[in-house]
């Protein structure tokens, strides 16, 4: 099918889909300074699912073919191509229409989902229970910061990246040969509440992006030590409209708050030693400052929001993640109906 094709009827599934998750689990929440994992994120014996691992040529790309005007290539290198890593959970059934998770900076936390989709996709508490979501982790293009293709791909105010995951990664998922092999009859929902993202530091920002600017393909967010920072390319077009880049969502233009609200479900996260938490308001810099004003913009305009703020820990903290994941996904799927 064409992307014309999909968008088509993507945005039919949105103009269709209600989601009623009431309230619980939104609001703040201060976690620390000890931390455990949470035994739903470790191996439990349960039944596996099947994985695999493909490659995408930047160059072959129609989006981010790593030519941008933006990049410095040779200060900031460039991959030739991109790993994808999917895990399909064994409670998925072929031929379900299946909601999916897209991981930024793949793998990234891939490890720790697919526990968490091993042991709550059959757990017997229907308030603990997942979706049997396909996790598509996928690689960013190199390097970080301004002038690399991955600050291009996750710091840009755009919906260059969700029109990329959306019409360039799944169907290349769709469409691997052993995929297809092992599940001929696989497909994805179009439905914008079955399409959840995540990613931590620009990459919990490029998850907000995505679905800010197309709501109508990504509904369900999720950002730890978010870059809600100025990080975006000095001369990049956006720039014109947004030119404090992703700082403009709590600052400034107030973009969360003057914009008419949008049908997403929303977590963000941020450590107390995150980045430059000590750096003052006028290098648009502060991490921490970021996060929390992030949180408080979307709980002034009545988003399904849920914020952690982490003591004793740093950006992107890997015991946050042990300790917070699992309910972060539990929480972020409330109201999701399988089709």
């Amino acid at each position: 099918m064409s992307l014309i094709g999909l968008l088509g009827q993507t945005a039919k599934a949105a103009e269709s889909s209600t989601e009623h998750p009431g309230t619980e689990g939104e609001g703040k929440y201060t976690i620390g300074p000890d931390y455990r994992i949470d035994p739903d994120l470790t191996d439990r014996g349960n039944p596996k699912g099947k994985y695999f691992e493909f490659t995408m040529r930047l160059a072959e790309s129609k989006i981010f073919r790593g030519d941008d005007s933006t990049l410095a290539p040779e200060k900031k290198p460039v991959r030739k191509e991109r790993k994808i890593f999917v895990y399909v959970p064994a409670a998925y059934q072929d031929g379900a229409k299946a909601p999916i998770l897209v991981i930024h900076d793949g793998p990234g936390q891939l490890k720790l989902v697919r526990n968490a989709l091993d042991n709550l996709t059959i757990a017997n508490d229907p308030n603990r229970k997942l979706p049997a979501f396909i996790a598509v982790a996928v690689e960013n293009g190199g390097n970080d910061g301004k002038k690399s293709e991955r600050g291009l791909e996750y710091d840009t105010m755009s919906d260059r990246l969700a029109r990329f995951i959306h019409g360039e990664v799944l169907p290349a998922v769709l469409n691997n040969a052993d995929i297809k092999a092992a599940y001929p009859k696989l497909t994805f929902t179009e439905n914008p509440w079955g399409r959840a993202v995540m990613g931590c530091s620009s990459g919990g920002a490029a998850a907000l992006t995505m679905g800010w600017f197309r709501p109508d393909l990504f509904r369900r967010l999720i950002a730890y030590s978010g870059t809600f920072v100025d990080q975006q390319d000095d001369d990049a077009a956006e720039e014109g409209k947004y030119p404090l880049g992703a700082w403009e969502y709590h600052s400034g233009m107030k973009l969360i708050e003057s914009s008419e609200k949008k049908p997403l479900r929303i977590f963000t996260h941020v450590s107390e030693n995150d980045l430059r938490a000590k750096d003052p308001e006028e290098t648009h810099h502060n991490w921490v400052m970021a996060g929390e004003r992030t949180a408080a913009a979307l709980k002034s305009k009545g988003y399904n929001q849920r914020f952690v703020f982490s003591l004793g820990t740093s950006h992107c903290d890997r015991r946050v993640f042990e300790q917070t994941l699992a309910d972060t996904l539990v929480w972020i799927w409330r109201g999701y109906h399988a089709e």
